[in-house]
C-alpha cells in the first residue's frame, strides 16, 4: 500500500489537499485500536490479546483477494454494536478520523441493520443514536460537512428494506440518499425498484453498489431501473461501450475505490484498474476508500495510489475533487457552492 512508499514530497501535498469522500461504510471504518477496547470489555469471541492478534479478523491482511474474504469482515464486524454509547462512540470516531485526513466534505454511509442485529435494537433508535453522533462531530469538526447515507443490502429481505427506506423518509433532513450494497453476485437488486421509486419520490438521492463484482448488466440496471444517480464503484462498466455511453448520456458519476477493488479481487493487479481509462472515457469518476479500516488505508492513501500506480496527474486529482463535488446529493445550487469552494482551495479559479 501507499502508506509504506517515501515519495514525501508527493505525499505531503496530496495530504494537504482539501478532500470530497462519496463513499464510504461507517461499518468498515472503525479504529482497530477502539475494536480491541470493546473486545476485551465484552469479552467478544474474537482473540484480541494485541492489535496484531486481532487485525486479520477485522482488516484485509494475507486474505486471498475475493468478494467474500472481504465481506467475511463485516460478519465479524457486527460483533462490536453492544450498546447505544458504543455505536455514537464509533459514529464520532469515523468522522474524526476523516477530518484528520482534510476532507471537507463526506457522505458516510451506514447500515442500520448491520448496526442493529446482534443487539436486537429497534431500526429507528440505531438512527436516532447516529444522528445524534453525527451532530456532535459536526459541531466538533466545523471545517468538514457531513451527510449520511442510509445502505440497504440486496441478500437481506424486502421486508427490512421497506423498514429502513421508511425511517431514512422519516429523516430525509438528516439523510441524503438511499443506497444499495450486498452480494450482487448472488442476488439482483430488482426486489427493491418500488423502494427506489419511492424514496426517489420523497426526494432521496439514489446510489446503487453496481459493476464491481458482476458485469456491466448490473450497471445498466441500476440505472434504467433504480434511476441512481451515482453508482458505487462501477468499474466494470468499461466493458460495454453501450452502458458507458448510458453513463455519460444520464451523467451518472462513478464512486470509484481502487484499493478495495484490488482487495476483494475485481482487479489482478492495481495496474489492471480502469480508472483511468474511465476519465479518458469521460466518465464521471471519483476517488473514494469504500472501508478504510478494513483496507487500511486513507483517503489520502488512495490519492497516492491514483498517482504512482494508476499514472494520474495531480490535476486529474484535483478534478476528480471538484467531479464529486458536483454529485454530490446537495440541490442544485449547494453543489454549484460546493464547486467554487473547492476551485479557490485547490487553486483551480
Amino acid at each position: 500500500m501507499s502508506k509504506h512508499r517515501h515519495n514525501s514530497e508527493l505525499r505531503a501535498t496530496l495530504a494537504t489537499l482539501p478532500k470530497i469522500e462519496l463513499h464510504r461504510h461507517l461499518e468498515g471504518s472503525l479504529r482497530l485500536t477502539t475494536l480491541r477496547e470493546i473486545a476485551l470489555e465484552y469479552k467478544l469471541d474474537v482473540p484480541a490479546r494485541s492489535l496484531e492478534e486481532l487485525r486479520p479478523y477485522v482488516q484485509v491482511t494475507n486474505d486471498e483477494p475475493n468478494y467474500s474474504n472481504f465481506l467475511s469482515k463485516f460478519a465479524v464486524l457486527r460483533l462490536f454494536y453492544r450498546s447505544p454509547e458504543i455505536i455514537q462512540r464509533l459514529t464520532y470516531e469515523v468522522i474524526e478520523d476523516a477530518a484528520n485526513d482534510n476532507i471537507r466534505y463526506m457522505e458516510l454511509r451506514f447500515t442500520p441493520v448491520a448496526l442493529a442485529k446482534t443487539q436486537g435494537y429497534p431500526l429507528h433508535e440505531v438512527m436516532r443514536w447516529v444522528l445524534v453522533a453525527v451532530e456532535q462531530a459536526r459541531r466538533a469538526f466545523p471545517a468538514m460537512q457531513v451527510e449520511l447515507i442510509a445502505s440497504l443490502n440486496r441478500h437481506e429481505s424486502v421486508e427490512v428494506a421497506e423498514k429502513v427506506t421508511q425511517i431514512a423518509v422519516d429523516h430525509k433532513e438528516d439523510i441524503v440518499a438511499l443506497d444499495l450494497a450486498g452480494d450482487e453476485v448472488n442476488f439482483s437488486a430488482a426486489p427493491f425498484e418500488a423502494l427506489f421509486r419511492e424514496a426517489k419520490r420523497a426526494g432521496l438521492g439514489m446510489v446503487a453498489h453496481a459493476g464491481e463484482w458482476s458485469g456491466p448488466a448490473t450497471v445498466r440496471h441500476a440505472i434504467e431501473s433504480l434511476g441512481v444517480q451515482r453508482i458505487g464503484h462501477g468499474v466494470r462498466v468499461m466493458e460495454d461501450m453501450s452502458v458507458m455511453q448510458l453513463a455519460r448520456e444520464r451523467g451518472v458519476a462513478f464512486e470509484v475505490c481502487v484499493t478495495s477493488n484490488l482487495q476483494s479481487g475485481v482487479v489482478q493487479r492495481l495496474s489492471d484498474h480502469p480508472l483511468h481509462s474511465m476519465l479518458a472515457q469521460k466518465l464521471k469518476a471519483t476517488i473514494n476508500t469504500d472501508d478504510p479500516a478494513v483496507s487500511d488505508i486513507s483517503l489520502t492513501d488512495e490519492y497516492e495510489v491514483a498517482v504512482e500506480d494508476l499514472s494520474l496527474s495531480l490535476d486529474q486529482i484535483k478534478t476528480s475533487i471538484l467531479t464529486a463535488a458536483a454529485a454530490a446529493f446537495q440541490p442544485p445550487a449547494a453543489c454549484e457552492a460546493l464547486v467554487r469552494q473547492f476551485k479557490t482551495e485547490l487553486g483551480l479559479t
